[in-house]
């Protein structure tokens, strides 16, 4: 979370609170406040198009709640009522009927003129990971590991079961959205995201990659991608930060066993 941004929203309805505003205020206020959290209170960026659809949820909660009792109903139409009738408020009126088409003209003119331009600057898709990471205070080796719970699939197949099983669940509570139901990144999310997110039923997709790969993109997500990779304007977030490490790795297994694919083997490396 971008903590400064939270603070001064909550400032904002702190002083909102002592002034005693009506609920017309209050209203707007919650609609700009949540918007500006969503827009700019989290490190990681949220797509236009999640924005978009959040709003679109928060606006017709607070259209159900304003228009829940007649008191509330007669809270929000007075001022607007007053706004609109009362002679002080010609001049003003005048403006706001003007400067809402002009806005939204404005808006439109904007969205058309904006430029197609390539990147300026090239990225990896597939950066060099490090050789080993931290994750929840222990160390991962990502050259010399592997997902520790692959052999189970011999040694303890109904063990190994349940470890897949559980991936399934961490995928479609928390990946399904951007990458998709079936991991064809389709998911509702995915026309916000640059680039879109990887296509894991291609067969050149993951099977190309170490498990331990993998485990390192999830665990840091796009804030822990090297330079080599920007800019990348993804809401990948760090995995590190809600799931455990047995999460990642079964999310792992399930990706695997899903898409019918294995993850690349590690090489022996010999020293002359």
């Amino acid at each position: 979370m971008n903590i400064p941004v939270v603070l001064a929203v909550a400032a904002v309805f702190t002083f909102l609170r002592f002034r005693r505003a009506n609920l017309l205020v209050w209203a707007g206020a919650w609609w700009v406040g949540l918007y500006v959290i969503f827009r700019f209170g989290f490190s990681a960026p949220i797509p236009a198009s999640v924005v978009s659809l959040y709003m679109g949820i928060v606006s017709i909660a607070i259209l159900a709640y304003v228009s829940s009792s007649e008191q509330r109903r007669e809270e929000i139409s007075g001022p607007l009522i007053r706004f609109m009738t009362d002679k002080r408020y010609t001049a003003l009126l005048g403006a706001t009927v003007v400067a809402i088409p002009a806005l939204a003209a404005a808006n439109v003119y904007v969205q058309m003129n904006v430029p197609l331009e390539p990147p300026l600057f090239p990225r990896t898709v597939h950066p060099a990971s490090p050789t080993e990471i931290t994750v929840h205070d222990k160390k991962i080796d990502l050259d010399a590991g592997e997902n520790p719970f692959l052999e189970l699939a011999v040694s303890h197949p109904e063990e190994f079961r349940k470890h897949v099983e559980n991936g399934r669940r961490v995928y479609y509570q928390n990946c399904v959205f951007c990458h998709g139901d079936n991991m064809t990144a389709n998911g509702m999310f995915v026309h916000g995201l640059d680039p879109i997110p990887t296509n894991f039923a291609d067969q050149g997709a993951i099977s190309i990659l170490r498990d331990t790969y993998l485990f390192w993109r999830i665990s840091k997500g796009g804030p822990g991608l090297p330079e080599e990779a920007a800019p990348w304007d993804t809401a990948m977030p760090a995995w590190e930060k809600f799931l455990t490490e047995e999460e990642i790795w079964d999310t792992i297994l399930f990706l695997y066993e899903f898409t019918g694919q294995k993850p690349r083997a590690r090489e022996e490396v010999h020293t002359q």
